[in-house]
């Protein structure tokens, strides 16, 4: 549609708008209470004899006129109807209204439930009411709903236009229920902890960058929860989590939002293991609600949410996909060459993670938890007892996508600041990364508990959960570039 042309439609509403005002009607509704979901309406029994009074109110999708009848179908959350306006049957001033309403226009409707002659399911309209009048034009499938930049723009749009998206957003919120319903089932807090921080802590990720005036303090948008999460650790709080946004300054991919969502949990005198079994409870529940049964397919394929998950450690899959030993610096050189990966100059963990990354990640179908990686990759988790070079941690993989991390937390402050020097070491003083948190070092000397740590990316298990291959149609309003002028 041209730009003459939108600019047409626009004041031919403009003019219809104020037609309802002439009417002595208020063209932005108001109060409409006792009215019911659209799918409840179309349960209504039919009964000719006594027909069910239906009371709706829903956005106009599609409208016909046919002489003193006209047909529209309203449109809400949870579904569509038709309604039938007969000239006699909502009066002389609702027929009026009738006449000036528009694709788009949200009305509310007083009648009776039935079907027409056609057998048709149709309210039977006594009143209408006009509840908002749309001033712009909608678009329909061949005039940008069908252009995937043009509905993530415009979600409002696609979320009228498409019950696909509607249907993905009320997983979502049903997800994060699910998940909420079972950690507080098992006594965990939910709780509440800040979004701005004086230091970038809980995960190597480049934060954004703000200023406080009054203070006169640089600050960061977190990129983890975990820090604070552990300081209600130490002051007793021993089951706790959040559900909250995170902020990292990075890419952006099918599998990546600067912006999104995570679950953070923590159970004191726990380890990895018993974040294993948390998890395998956690995700089954999930999938249950959503799916109504354990096994859900995705690419193509079929992942079983049944525990117990497959287990694998680190090592054993670099060495089964990429044909290195991770404990031998050697083995790790070689196998990284012969895949395309320069070695010079990089520590053997850092090739290894190369190596897991290119050659393991994409391989893991899962669910499968991967264990025991290296430590030096590891600053915040717990060593094994017989073996300090390896951590307790685990990734769970679904479809080579990292869905969980988890550690054996590490509560031993003297090791705890050296891991943070080692991370630290290198940076230049002014990068928002190289600060150490020193309150966190502080608050482990006052003696943090043993405890299981669990992060979930609840973006993408909504993604693996809805079959959707793109974390932007999962997240509402994903970050997107600047529109370009028309």
């Amino acid at each position: 549609m041209t730009e003459t042309g939108e600019n047409n439609h626009e004041a031919a509403r403009l003019a219809k708008l104020h037609a309802i005002e002439a009417l002595g009607i208020d063209p932005w509704g108001g109060r409409f209470d006792n009215h019911m979901a659209i799918a409840r309406v179309r349960e209504l029994p039919v009964n000719p004899e006594a027909p069910s009074p239906a009371r709706l109110a829903g956005r106009v999708v599609l409208r016909r006129v046919m002489g003193n009848v006209h047909f529209l179908h309203l449109q809400d959350a949870s579904g569509r109807v038709q309604v039938m306006l007969g000239k006699k049957q909502i009066g002389e001033l609702g027929w009026k209204l009738a006449q000036e309403l528009d694709l788009g226009d949200l009305v509310a409707v007083d009648g009776t439930f039935g079907n027409t002659k056609t057998g048709e399911p149709t309210v039977f309209a006594r009143e209408i009411l006009i509840q908002a009048k749309s001033l712009l034009p909608h678009p329909d499938k061949h005039s940008g709903m069908s252009d995937t930049e043009f509905r993530l723009r415009h979600r409002y749009l696609d979320l009228t236009y498409h019950s696909e998206t509607m249907e993905r957003a009320k997983q979502r919120v049903l997800l994060v229920r699910t998940m909420r319903r079972h950690l507080d089932d098992q006594e965990f807090l939910e709780v509440e902890t800040p979004t701005l921080h004086a230091i970038a802590g809980g995960a190597a990720a480049r934060p954004f960058t703000t200023h406080h005036n009054a203070l006169d303090i640089p600050l960061v948008l977190r990129i983890a929860l975990e820090l604070p999460l552990k300081r209600l650790l130490v002051g007793g709080m021993e089951k706790v989590y959040e559900i909250g946004r995170v902020f990292r300054n990075e890419g952006i991919s099918p599998r990546h939002n600067p912006e999104f969502t995570m679950l953070e949990l923590y159970q004191a005198y726990s380890d990895y293991r018993g974040m294993m079994e948390l998890t395998e409870g956690l995700l089954h529940a999930c999938a249950m609600a959503l799916r109504g049964s354990p096994k859900v397919t995705y690419g193509g394929a079929e992942v079983d949410f049944t525990p117990p998950f497959e287990r694998a450690t680190y090592a054993e899959l670099l060495a089964r996909h990429a044909g290195a030993d991770m404990a031998d610096p050697a083995s790790l050189e070689q196998a990284a060459a012969k895949h395309g990966i320069n070695p010079a100059g990089k520590h053997p963990d850092v090739l290894a993670q190369l190596l897991f990354e290119q050659e393991v990640e994409h391989r893991l179908i899962g669910p499968v938890f991967v264990h025991d990686y290296p430590a030096s990759l590891c600053p915040l988790t717990r060593r094994k007892r017989d073996n300090p070079a390896i951590a307790e941690r685990f990734e769970l993989f679904v479809r080579g996508m990292e869905l969980a991390n988890a550690y054996s937390e590490l509560n031993d402050p003297v090791l705890q600041e050296a891991t943070f020097r080692q991370q630290l070491a290198g940076l230049p003083e002014d990068d928002s990364m190289a600060r150490m948190d020193d309150d966190f070092v502080r608050a482990l000397r006052h003696g943090m508990p043993p405890a299981g740590g669990l992060g979930i990316g609840v973006d993408r298990l909504a993604m693996l959960l809805t079959e959707t291959t793109s974390i932007r149609d999962v997240i509402l309003f994903p970050l997107l570039r600047p529109e370009r002028p028309s």
